[in-house]
């Protein structure tokens, strides 16, 4: 596994969350011994990245220089590769002016973004929801695959956790990233026992105290669990899940759903704007059941932290 992915202090990767992760969860999840991300195109108007960036850099300086025995952990930027992203160019070229340590990439695989990204040092993380796709990413020169399976939070995959990690382990032996479903210390042991190298959890710091996630949206994730998730691919045209209430709250059927259409989803009869997906519709994968009350992030960490001590005992007492 790269340097950069060693030494956490539990194998964990934040998952870059849209309008969610920002700069002050970033820094309090890196501070806390796990990787931190959020993706480009959550810091509006495009400059606003370059302040990001900075923010975030000081801050971990900072902290390494005040905590030589704890140092921070690396941080990631989410980039979306698919052609409809018009700030693709420009996001690319703060990411180098700061020489971004981990770069996420989504929708799609790019050569020259791989090559960009070695050429300043960095590693490259592809997520992806099936073998075929992991296939094409790595053939690319993606350093490492996230498997996105089913149960994760926003865009996911259909396929098991478990029939993922083996058919991509079958024949790749880089950093591989399990995602779905994982918001305690024991998933991600499982995760680790499974086959992958490091968890990606995300669901689960929309409830915390730095997230930039509305009251009303922290609170239905501790209110919910996996019977409240509904996966459907409505509100985007690409499958993702989604809190069962934010949609009732939209006045929409969740059972319902397939009769609708994303055209029908912008406006009302009267013109007037309707919900919109990730502002209105909220984005949620089924692990939230672990989730309690709201946390700063660091307590979190904390707790996953303590979770995941105590299923490596149990399994080494059995």
């Amino acid at each position: 596994m790269p340097p950069i992915l060693q030494g956490l202090r539990i194998p964990v990767i934040a998952s870059p969350m849209f309008i969610v992760s920002n700069p002050k969860l970033v820094i309090a999840q890196c501070t806390s011994g796990i990787v931190g991300s959020f993706p480009a195109l959550n810091a509006r108007p495009a400059e606003f990245l370059d302040e990001w960036l900075h923010e975030i850099t000081e801050a971990l300086s900072a902290w390494n220089r005040d905590h030589p025995d704890r140092p921070a952990a690396p941080y990631a930027v989410n980039q979306i590769v698919h052609r409809s992203n018009d700030r693709f160019e420009h996001d690319m070229e703060v990411c180098a002016k700061w020489k971004v340590p981990i770069v996420i990439t989504s929708l799609g695989a790019r050569v020259e973004l791989n090559e960009a990204v070695h050429s300043w040092g960095g590693i490259t993380l592809h997520d992806v929801i099936d073998d075929r796709f992991a296939r094409k990413a790595v053939d690319k020169g993606a350093d490492g695959i996230i498997a996105v399976a089913a149960g994760a939070g926003g865009h996911a995959g259909r396929w098991s956790p478990f029939a993922l990690i083996q058919e991509i382990r079958a024949w790749f032996d880089g950093p591989l990233i399990l995602s779905g479903a994982i918001a305690n210390g024991g998933s991600v042991l499982a995760a680790v026992a499974a086959g992958a190298d490091l968890a990606y959890v995300g669901s689960s710091f929309i409830a915390t105290e730095e997230a930039n996630a509305p009251d009303g949206y922290k609170q239905a994730i501790i209110d919910s669990g996996a019977a409240d998730i509904v996966y459907t691919d409505l509100f985007t045209g690409v499958h993702g899940n989604y809190l069962r209430s934010s949609i009732e709250n939209a006045g929409l059927d969740p059972d319902q759903l397939a009769a609708g259409n994303l055209d029908s989803m912008k406006f009302g009869s009267d013109g007037s704007a309707r919900a919109k997906a990730w502002r209105d519709i909220w984005g949620s994968g089924q692990g939230i059941g672990a989730v309690d009350r709201v946390r700063s992030a660091a307590e979190y960490i904390d707790l996953l932290a303590d979770q995941y001590a105590a299923a490596k005992a149990r399994i080494c007492a059995s």
